[in-house]
C-alpha cells in the first residue's frame, strides 16, 4: 500500500519535504482490532508540530494522519460492533488504558497510557491502517466522507473546548485563530448559543473575512481592541502572543481555553511581558486542553447531524501532504485541509 512517512524530526520548509511517499505491507488487525481502508485524511497542525519535534516524541518511521475516514476492510479476532463494508472514522484517540481513575471517570484523554494516532501509531495518510474496534466511530450517513473528517479532530477539539469555557446563552465569546477548528467552533457556538456574540481575532483579512461569513459579531487583528470585554476567549494558534493579547480582553472572572497540544518557541519571549494588573488580575482564568476522549467525538458528530455542520474543505492528493502542511504552517488557511487517498462517499 501507499503511505506517507515521518522518517524524523525536521522543521517543514519548502527545500526539504517532510514526509517520504513509501510502500509498505497492508497491517493485519490482531485481536480486538479491525483494518480500515482509508477514503480521506484530514490535515491537522498537530502534525506540523509532530514533524517539527514540539509534542512527545512520535515513534518513527510512523505513519501520520488522525483524522480519518474510510471502510472496514477485515476484522480482527474479538470483534463484532462492525461488520466489513461499514464506515468508520479514527480520531487523535488511538487508545487508552480502561482502568485508570482518569479513564474511569471518563478523562481517558489524561490518561497515562493514552495513545495516539499517527504518533504513537500508524496513522491514516495511508491506504489502509489498523485501529482497535473501540477507538473506532461509526460515521453517520448524512456526512460525506470528506465532510466527516475534520470533525474528528478539529470539531471534536473544538467542541471540548466550547465545553470547557462554561459559557452561558448570552455571554461573550472570543476566537483567537480561524482555521480548522475555529471555523467549526463558530458555527457550533452559534447553535448552542444562539445569544452569545463571536468576536474574532485572526491574523490575515481572509481569515477575518470568513469568519464574518459566518456569522462574527465583529473580527481585528490580534493585537485589536475588541468593542467589550468576553466571558470566555478560546484560544486555537501555535502562537503565544495571542494568549497574551486574549487576557486582555477577558471580563473578571473570564477563562482563556488553550486549544493548542504544542506552542512554538519563537515568540514566547513576549510571555515576559505579562503585566499581573492587566493580564491576571479579577480572577481570570487559563484552562488548557489536552487530547479528546471517545464522548467528545460521539457528540461532535451528533451535533453535526443535527446543525448541520460541514466543514469548509480544501482537497488534496495524497502526495501532495507535503504542499498542504506547508501551506498550512504559512497561514494559508481557509476551513480544513483534507488528502484524498482512496474512493470517497460524497
Amino acid at each position: 500500500m501507499k503511505a506517507l512517512l515521518i522518517d524524523r524530526l525536521t522543521e517543514v520548509a519548502p527545500s526539504f519535504p517532510p514526509l517520504r511517499l513509501a510502500e509498505l505491507p497492508v497491517p493485519v488487525p490482531g485481536p480486538g482490532d479491525i483494518l480500515v481502508q482509508v477514503a480521506v485524511c484530514a490535515v491537522c497542525h498537530t502534525e506540523l508540530d509532530e514533524i517539527e519535534g514540539r509534542t512527545p516524541p512520535p515513534r518513527l518511521p510512523v505513519v501520520p494522519g488522525h483524522q480519518a475516514v474510510g471502510r472496514v476492510a477485515a476484522l480482527g479476532p474479538e470483534t463484532g460492533r462492525f461488520r466489513i463494508g461499514d464506515r468508520v472514522g479514527v480520531a487523535w484517540i488511538f487508545a487508552a488504558c480502561g482502568h485508570c481513575e482518569q479513564c474511569r471517570a471518563g478523562a481517558e484523554n489524561l490518561c497515562t497510557e493514552f495513545r495516539a494516532t499517527g504518533r504513537d501509531a500508524n496513522g491514516g495518510y495511508a491506504e489502509y491502517m489498523v485501529v482497535p474496534e473501540a477507538f473506532a466511530y461509526a460515521i453517520p450517513a448524512s456526512l460525506s466522507d470528506t465532510q466527516a473528517a475534520p470533525l474528528l479532530c478539529a470539531g471534536a477539539i473544538g467542541w471540548r473546548s466550547l465545553r470547557l469555557t462554561g459559557l452561558q446563552d448570552g455571554q461573550t465569546l472570543g476566537l483567537t485563530g480561524f482555521g480548522a477548528s475555529a471555523h467549526l467552533v463558530l458555527r457550533l457556538a452559534r447553535y448552542r448559543l444562539p445569544n452569545s456574540p463571536v468576536y474574532v481575532f485572526a491574523r490575515n483579512a481572509r481569515e477575518r473575512e470568513f469568519a464574518r461569513s459566518l456569522g462574527a459579531a465583529w473580527t481585528g487583528d490580534t493585537t485589536d481592541t475588541p468593542p467589550t470585554p468576553m466571558h470566555s476567549i478560546i484560544d486555537t494558534t501555535p502562537a503565544w502572543l495571542p494568549v497574551r493579547e486574549a487576557l486582555t480582553h477577558l471580563y473578571p472572572g473570564g477563562r482563556l481555553v488553550v486549544n493548542a497540544i504544542r506552542k512554538e518557541s519563537r515568540d514566547q519571549e513576549v510571555l515576559l511581558g505579562l503585566d499581573y494588573a492587566r493580564h491576571l488580575w479579577m480572577e481570570k482564568e487559563i484552562k488548557s486542553v489536552a487530547n479528546v476522549t471517545r464522548q467528545d467525538v460521539i457528540e461532535l458528530l451528533e451535533l453535526a447531524v443535527a446543525i448541520p455542520l460541514h466543514p469548509e474543505v480544501q482537497l488534496y492528493e495524497l502526495d501532495e501532504a507535503n504542499r498542504a502542511l506547508l501551506e498550512l504552517k504559512t497561514g494559508q488557511i481557509r476551513g480544513a485541509k483534507v488528502l484524498r487517498i482512496g474512493s470517497q462517499d460524497e
